[in-house]
This record gives C-alpha cells, sequence and structure tokens, in this order.
C-alpha cells in the first residue's frame, strides 16, 4: 500500500487485482511479483488479464485455489505468529499486528535499521482482501506459468503452509531461500538473482 490514500473501506481483493491488471494491459508480457497476500492479488489479475502476463512469481506469498480465502489458510497455518497476534484497528475494516512480535514475524533475518525502517511503513492491513475468496480458473488463471520462491524462516507465512498451497497448485521452478518473509529486505541480491533466473 506504501504512500497509496486510499480509504481502507474502499480496498477489496478486486480493487488492488483490478488496479494490478489495468497496469498489467498497458505494459503487457508482464512478470508479476506476488508477496504474502500480495499472492492472492496476482492470481485475481492473472484470471483476469491471462494473456498480458508471461509469469506468475509468489514470493513466500498465498497461492490459492478457487474460492479460498487468505484469512481461511493463514487460520489453517498453525505456526504463523500472523492470525493470533492480529488485532482490529478499524472494527470490521482494518486489522494490525501486535507491535510486540512484528520483528519476529516479518523481519527476523533484517539488520536492526532494515527492520526499523521497514516497521515505520506498515499501515493498517485492510480486511476485506483477506476475507474475500479468490476466484480463479483453470481456463484463465491456469494459462499463466508459475514459479514459488519459499523462505525457510518465515514466521508469518510458515514453510509448511507454503508447501501445502504448492502442493494444492503446482509451481515450476521452486526456489528456496533460508530467511524470513521479507527476503526483499534480509537478502535482496540473493532474491534479485532468482527473480532474473525466472
Amino acid at each position: 500500500m506504501g504512500e497509496d490514500q486510499t480509504p481502507a473501506t474502499d480496498v477489496t481483493l478486486e480493487s488492488w487485482a483490478r488496479f494490478v491488471a489495468n497496469l498489467v494491459e498497458r505494459e503487457g508480457d508482464c512478470v508479476l511479483v506476488g508477496h504474502s497476500r500480495g499472492g492472492a492479488v496476482i492470481s485475481r489479475a492473472a484470471e483476469l488479464v491471462p494473456r498480458a502476463i508471461r509469469h506468475l512469481v509468489y514470493l513466500s506469498a498465498y497461492l490459492l485455489p478457487d474460492g479460498e480465502s487468505v484469512a481461511a489458510e493463514a487460520r489453517r497455518d498453525v505456526d504463523s505468529l500472523v492470525a493470533p497476534n492480529m488485532i482490529p484497528a478499524r472494527r470490521g475494516v482494518t486489522c494490525l499486528m501486535r507491535s510486540e512480535v512484528i520483528r519476529e514475524a516479518f523481519y527476523g533475518a533484517c539488520d536492526d535499521a532494515t527492520a526499523a525502517q521497514a516497521i515505520t511503513r506498515l499501515t493498517p492491513e485492510p480486511l476485506k482482501v483477506l476475507a474475500a475468496p479468490v476466484n480463479v480458473s483453470a481456463e484463465r488463471f491456469g494459462l499463466v506459468p508459475r514459479s514459488y520462491i519459499e523462505t525457510t524462516r518465515d514466521r508469518a507465512v510458515t514453510l509448511p503452509s507454503q508447501r501445502r498451497m504448492q502442493a494444492a497448485l503446482p509451481c515450476s521452478p521452486v526456489f528456496t531461500l533460508d530467511t524470513d518473509h521479507s527476503a526483499f529486505l534480509s537478502q535482496p541480491e540473493a532474491l534479485a538473482r532468482i527473480l532474473i533466473s525466472i
């Protein structure tokens, strides 16, 4: 979300996916990388504009079959720090993580300065995105090749959860980074090499 000031009440999985799909349609021949709940966003974007996307890359991301939601998979991930530590920010609209677990959940392999900077950029999470079922089909989403980059020390989307999702929707190739949930901060060069290879 970053600097985007769209009101949380207006943010849905469909609105995010449409935003990405519109960008993809303008650019064409894109490789989309989805991190964490961004996996659900790129899956839905691929359903909307499959022929404009060359490849999907799931980075410790939610790779969900049709009708599944991020929230449902997160609840199944019993070793994750996320589901048990979410607290309402605006009831029924947004949620936050308990501050005492943020570092361990998201930035456990980052140096202190990097983690501190990242934490300052966190914003409340729109609940509609997490609760919405992903609507994808074999005829559209299924046309787009996909890869997975798993993170072995992830405390947000744990490795067993990542592998359960890959078993349901296989990816090729699969890469493994021995790092936390935020590989783009903890191992940016290794991640860049993988993305370039894809």
